[in-house]
């Protein structure tokens, strides 16, 4: 890739400082990242100093005029199984739940995801440049959540930060998968008390690790992976993600994150409409969805398409649109946003849902989420 030099465009930037440009330019090193950004007036300017700087002359630079063209973010989906749950397979192309054991913060969905499913083409050619990968609800604790890019050809290249949090599930999900195998948990009550047990365990472990170099005559613990897994989470150094639908369940989660001291993300958060001075109080960071379903089970009866309107009303509220792809195809991840537009979300609170907020949630906007100077573009 070479140098490219982008004019005459309407930038969509998704960076506060920058906002919209109505008539903006964009330059891109050849290494793809952005070099400059701003409005046309002050391309001379600018261009002169970066010319000097990178000793280049006209031969070096691509010109693209874009009058009247629009330039967004690439599109981030902060919440799907793409390539875990891979299109046109049943069970051999499903590694989304390992129904084995409730508590598997160990498990790494970056072992599972197949870089070849088709929903990775389908996704890159909607915008959407940059997904989380999550494993499934069916345990408490799942396993560890991962962000790629949606081009490429081997998921190591591809990644974007290979740790980004750990998936915990409360309500439905995890009752249901266990009352079908009469294990533990079949309750609510059960469900949070795993997570606390696993919790604590981690605390322990990691107090132990950190006891080695402090006291000669203390003995090493064993190691063990699913603390290994959860002692990040507890240093707040990853995420905890919380799958929850009920506003019930949402108080759990965050009342367990509390109890621990945990940097949390609110997945779903179906029913956080009914509680979102709450939820503002909380300064909760939400990914709503899926927008575009059905009330296929009973904690679903509190869905409303006019949530995101709702909660990205309240103040401290950081808020992402997710498919839950494939439980919505994630092609319609725009449509979902045209359908909150319709609700009564505003176009730009839309744009900030599914490029800068999400990439913020998920601790990737250093790399991710806005057009503006050192992030790299893809042409």
């Amino acid at each position: 890739m070479g140098n490219i030099l982008l004019k005459n465009a309407k930038i969509y930037t998704a960076d506060n400082n920058l906002g919209i440009i109505e008539k903006g330019y964009i330059f891109i090193s050849k290494d793809g990242k952005i070099c400059s950004v701003g409005p046309m007036c002050n391309f001379v300017t600018n261009f002169e100093k970066i010319k000097k700087a990178k000793n280049l002359d006209k031969k070096n630079i691509k010109e693209l005029d874009l009058t009247e063209k629009l330039v967004f973010p690439g599109f981030i989906d902060a919440h799907t199984h793409l390539g875990i749950c891979e299109s046109l397979l049943s069970f051999e192309g499903d590694d989304t739940n390992e129904m084995t054991d409730p508590v598997s913060p160990h498990l790494r969905a970056i072992d599972a995801t197949n870089p070849f499913d088709l929903a990775f083409k389908e996704a890159y050619s909607a915008g959407i440049t940059t997904v989380l990968i999550s494993p499934g609800s069916a345990n408490p604790i799942g396993g560890e959540i991962f962000a790629m890019k949606t081009y490429g050809n081997t998921v190591d290249e591809m990644a974007i930060k290979s740790k980004v949090g750990i998936k915990f599930a409360l309500g439905e999900n995890p009752k249901s998968t266990y009352s079908e195998r009469d294990e533990s948990p079949i309750t609510r009550m059960a469900t949070a008390a795993l997570i606390r047990e696993a919790l604590f365990k981690a605390k322990r472990y990691s107090k132990d690790l950190k006891n080695i170099s402090s006291n000669d005559d203390y003995s090493e613990p064993e190691y063990d992976i699913k603390n290994e897994a959860l002692v990040p989470v507890l240093e707040r150094k990853t995420k905890a993600f919380f799958h929850a639908h009920r506003s019930d369940d949402i108080c759990t989660a965050i009342r367990i994150a509390k109890e621990f001291n945990l940097d949390y993300v609110l997945v779903h958060c179906t029913q956080g409409a009914l509680i979102a001075d709450y939820l503002s109080h909380q300064k909760s960071k939400i990914l709503v969805g899926p927008i575009i379903s059905d009330t296929c089970k009973p904690e679903l009866t509190g869905f409303s398409s006019k949530t995101p309107c709702i909660l990205s009303g309240k103040e401290n509220i950081c808020l992402a649109i997710i498919t839950d792809h494939p439980e919505t195809p994630i092609q319609y991840l725009l449509l979902s946003c045209k359908i909150a537009i319709e609700e009564g979300l505003s176009e730009i609170e839309a744009l900030k849902a599914i490029t800068i907020n999400p990439a913020k949630i998920c601790n990737i906007d250093n790399r991710v989420g806005s057009i503006s100077e050192k992030k790299k573009m893809l042409i």
